[in-house]
């Protein structure tokens, strides 16, 4: 191909040609990157589309769009910095590489790793995501399954081996350093790292004892220890909590095994117990009458369970107490508190309509 005369004049060793051919490279490629990412993305989607049941495609182009965006920019600024030439020093060898040269092709593979590794993880969590949707169409209601519970671990796990295997390769490609050696020299320090790691190593074992016992799942509201709200998060390392008032509770994993935990989302029922105090012009007919018809409101409740104990229970200087002990067949916390006002105003509503009169509790000097 003949360039007109002016193209061939040379600036910094390259011909005028060279410079527009770069330019039109670098102007094609930006302009087409993001086109070409949503073909690429289209093909992959379409590929994989028979294991994809519940993934659309635009969720698939949300994740890939940019990373592949980044890499075709990448791809294209390679391409066109290896159009120009570089100068060589005097009496340079045959094999000598121009040091902007060098550094170039260092950027480059620094940032094409870098970017490859975006483009896995975003994979990744694409790949997860297809899981977790395959998983809800096969739901059953009421039942938790241990793959949903073991989701979020098992992405974390797998994008820290992702990148510490990017990181590895650009060590190796792009500094040229001996990975083998390196890898090699970790294991001498193996213990000393390990020591270090304690911490870590314990609460990454106790994350397995989580997910192979399942004494609780995302969306139970449990208590362990000292702490007590609703599980959100399951990781490798720690366990996130959102309290009752309402902040974000990160607990090591360890801290939540090695401790008695009460899982209350298990509870078959919710326990209401309270003492009555009557006074003592409150007559025996009265009291008897008043627990008749107690015991009568709470078991004819939908919600109460039969087990109901209205007792007459001890005779005081303060007067008469009777224990009131009943079990509500919920385990949501706001159905809870709506049955026990309900019932507490159908008791007070029967020791009015019999003449029962409560206790004063006086304060002592």
């Amino acid at each position: 191909m003949t360039f007109p005369p002016f193209l061939n004049y040379e600036l910094f060793g390259n011909t005028l040609a060279q410079y527009l051919i770069a330019a039109l490279i670098l102007l094609v490629g930006g302009t087409l990157r993001r086109l070409l990412s949503r073909l690429l993305s289209t093909v992959l989607f379409r590929l994989t589309k028979r294991y994809t049941a519940g993934v659309t495609e635009k969720e698939l182009h949300d994740l890939l769009i940019q990373p592949l965006s980044v890499l075709f920019l990448l791809l294209t600024v390679y391409v066109a910095l290896n159009v120009l030439t570089y100068p060589l020093p005097v009496n340079a060898a045959a094999d000598f590489q121009p040091w902007p040269k060098v550094a170039l092709l260092r950027i480059f593979l620094l940032g094409f790793i870098g970017t490859v590794t975006w483009v896995v993880l975003r994979l990744v969590d694409f790949a997860l995501l297809v899981v977790k949707r395959r998983n809800e169409l096969r739901a059953v209601p009421g039942v938790r399954r241990l793959d949903n519970q073991f989701l979020p671990f098992a992405k974390d796990l797998l994008k820290v081996m992702v990148i510490i295997i990017g990181a590895l390769v650009i060590l190796g490609e792009a500094f040229g350093v001996n990975v083998t050696a390196l890898v090699g020299g970790l294991g001498i320090g193996g213990l000393a790292v390990a020591f270090a790691a304690k911490e870590s190593l314990e609460n990454l074992i106790a994350s397995f004892t989580i997910f192979l016992d399942q004494p609780f799942g995302v969306g139970d509201l449990v208590t362990a220890g000292p702490v007590s709200g609703t599980v959100e998060k399951i990781g490798f390392r720690s366990t996130r909590l959102r309290t009752a008032e309402k902040s974000y509770l990160t607990v090591p994993n360890k801290s939540m095994i090695d401790k008695p935990l009460d899982n209350l989302s298990l509870r078959t029922s919710r326990r209401v117990g309270f003492t009555l105090t009557f006074d003592q012009k409150t007559t025996s007919t009265q009291l008897h009458d008043i627990i008749t018809d107690s015991l009568a409101a709470m078991q004819a409740h939908p919600l109460v369970s039969q087990d109901v104990q209205i007792k007459f229970s001890a005779l005081t200087l303060m007067g008469k107490e009777v224990n009131v002990q009943y079990f509500v067949d919920t385990t949501s916390y706001d159905q809870y508190i709506d049955v026990k006002e309900e019932l507490n105003y159908r008791l007070v509503e029967v020791v009015e309509q019999h003449g029962g009169t409560f206790a004063v509790v006086r304060e002592k000097p």
